[in-house]
């Protein structure tokens, strides 16, 4: 049985600030770092056969982390990377606010409805992602495992393609810095298994 394991990159330096990323290229903090190495000490024990990353730096840090904690390599997909939020990159969340507050708040309720200048929408990125997950699919033999580290809102849309569901629902899931969420590949259907789990933070950082 086929499993994929997706994590969200460590914190960054964005993060901490509370700066919207995008397909800004931003470093992992030294805390982001260790919760790398943190979630590669949860998946040594795990059968793993391949690490694929976003190609920017936060996410294929956080792969390559993994992948030396578990002895494998790290193939970067630009497919991976975050949705591109166009104007809004680099913003705080109180800059956001005060000059998009109408967008922002359709951003939180009806995020697939959202079009910024300059930016992908939802659908756009999952075509994007799904893209690269398809290929990912079927380049790996039937019992291949392996782990797809990206971004939040990249991972959202990853997960409601594999399990076909309507991007409506992107607004109910939350993905956390080393979340992890394990969708399996079952005779006749995939299963959601894992949800944004992140039980490997418990020891102290």
């Amino acid at each position: 049985m086929k499993k994929i394991i997706l994590i969200r990159h460590g914190e960054s330096k964005w993060n901490t600030l509370k700066k919207i990323q995008g397909q800004k290229d931003i470093s992992l903090t030294a805390r982001g770092l260790k919760q790398a190495q943190l979630i590669g000490n949860r998946l040594k024990k795990e059968k793993i056969d391949k690490i694929y990353s976003s190609d920017l730096k936060r996410a294929y840090i956080t792969a390559e982390t993994i992948g030396n904690k578990i002895g494998l390599d790290v193939t970067p997909m630009k497919e991976l990377r975050e949705i591109n939020f166009g104007i809004w990159e680099g913003m705080s969340n109180d800059q956001m606010l005060q000059e998009f507050y109408d967008d922002v708040l359709l951003w939180r309720s009806n995020p697939e409805k959202l079009k910024i200048e300059g930016a992908e929408s939802i659908e756009e990125l999952q075509k994007r992602a799904m893209k690269g997950i398809n290929k990912i699919i079927d380049d790996s033999d039937e019992h291949d495992n392996f782990i797809i580290v990206s971004h939040s809102a990249t991972i959202k849309t990853i997960i409601l393609g594999l399990l076909d569901m309507d991007l409506t629902y992107f607004k109910n899931l939350t993905i956390s810095n080393v979340g992890l969420t394990v969708i399996e590949f079952r005779e006749y259907n995939r299963v959601l298994k894992v949800l944004n789990d992140t039980c490997h933070l418990k020891e102290s950082i």
